[in-house]
């Protein structure tokens, strides 16, 4: 495979001093961390890595893998896990000094690994400027970077080609096309009775409401977004949309309502994400992928999820792993192999450009381009914990403004 050319002899070089000074230790090694194992030539030591790994992505990596070892004589064993269970098992490992050396992980992770302590900076050097803008951002808490990104992963609409031909300019326009292809419910997007505010999102930035407003180092827990009179306008135009309106929310259609009301072309229209496009192609309908249309001329920003892979603190072979992320994972090779295994945009900007030779793929990269990182900060634990419940309740009919208010003050005092 190819491997990047930007500071391999740096790596090289630093790889091969750590290398040496890990033969000089004394005593055994100690088990974990991808200690130095073995005897090298002239006093040194073949390193291991031990990388954690989404067990449906094992194949993926296998190639970069087998490279990286053959380039330097350092040992990639990849381990298979659970994705529920490696955040956790990772903070409770990493200070013990087992776990591994790598792992694979989600941004929105990056607040809390940080807090406690156990995610190592990482440094991308000019490679940063090669992956999309998004995934940089998202790779970025507290002004530092932390992950090394390999796919980003947004929400947007699908819409039935076969109902609806043409892309709709705005929001009232998508459900004018829908009802004009006579559809009673044009336009469905997951609730359920506490609601659903991830999806609402992109609607709630279009009025200019943000959760949190940001800095140079990124979204800033200080600066609480909710309550701004954008917000308050944004809880005014959900109540037109809910019972006592429109009707176009719903809190009684949850996830699999949805899904299926698109699946069976009651609906022309569904804010999903691409994890949900497979059962759609596979039912015969003809997809769309489109931005998410704006209520208000602004842009409409979905949250975006950035999947990629970390770096223990305590890890002895941060040189080691450090060049193994940045110079073969973060390559065109080894990017088109991860979407290939999981159909996510890549993070790098050359392999989201062959991916996009998928229609489907170009239509989430389109949307990207709007989508906004999803808060990593540990603040947003307080957020989730009211947001939803205080949407579901004003799509039935509360007060918007009222109970908009006392969702800002409910995260406020949460926060203090």
């Amino acid at each position: 495979m190819t491997v990047k050319k930007k500071g391999r002899v740096f790596a090289a070089v630093a790889l091969a001093t750590t290398l040496g000074l890990a033969g000089c230790g004394n005593g055994d090694p100690a088990p974990g961390n991808g200690d130095a194992a073995g005897s090298g030539d002239q006093g040194g030591a073949s390193a291991a890595l031990t990388v954690w790994v989404d067990a449906e992505r094992l194949d993926a990596l296998q190639d970069a893998a087998d490279a990286y070892s053959e380039s330097t004589g350092v040992t990639v064993n990849l381990v298979g896990k659970d994705t529920a269970d490696i955040k956790d098992d990772f903070i409770q490992q990493v200070p013990t000094g087992e776990g591994p050396d790598i792992a694979m992980g989600a941004h929105d992770w990056l607040g809390e690994l940080a807090t406690n302590g156990v995610v190592a900076p990482l440094e991308l050097g000019e490679s940063a400027g090669d992956y999309l803008p998004v995934a940089i951002d998202a790779a970025t808490y507290d002004g530092t970077v932390y992950l090394l990104p390999y796919a980003v992963e947004n929400i947007a609409v699908l819409r039935n080609q076969e109902l609806v031909p043409e892309r709709p300019t705005d929001f009232d326009d998508m459900i004018a096309k829908g009802e004009a292809a006579g559809l009673d419910r044009p336009f469905v997007v997951e609730q359920g009775a506490e609601g659903n505010p991830y999806h609402l999102y992109p609607f709630q930035t279009a009025f200019g409401a943000p959760v949190f407003g940001t800095d140079d180092a990124g979204y800033n827990a200080d600066d609480l977004q909710l309550g701004n009179a954008g917000g308050e306008e944004f809880a005014e135009w959900l109540s037109s949309q809910g019972r006592g309106g429109s009707g176009v929310f719903n809190t009684d259609i949850d996830g699999d309502l949805a899904k299926q009301s698109f699946l069976d072309g009651t609906s022309a229209f569904w804010l999903t994400g691409p994890w949900n496009v497979g059962s759609a192609v596979d039912a015969g309908i003809d997809v769309a992928i489109d931005t998410v249309p704006s209520p208000t001329g602004d842009a409409a920003s979905p949250f975006a999820g950035v999947k990629g892979f970390i770096v223990s603190s305590e890890s002895n072979n941060k040189v080691a792993a450090t060049d193994f992320l940045v110079n073969y994972i973060g390559t065109e090779d080894a990017q088109v192999a991860l979407y290939e295994s999981g159909q996510i945009l890549p993070a790098l900007e050359s392999a989201a450009e062959t991916a996009s030779a998928d229609p489907i793929i170009a239509g989430f990269a389109e949307v990207g381009l709007e989508a906004v990182p999803m808060p990593a900060i540990p603040a947003m634990g307080a957020v989730w914990e009211f947001w939803g419940v205080a949407q579901a309740e004003i799509i039935n009919g509360a007060d918007p403004v009222e109970r908009w208010q006392k969702l800002a003050t409910d995260v406020e005092n949460a926060l203090n």
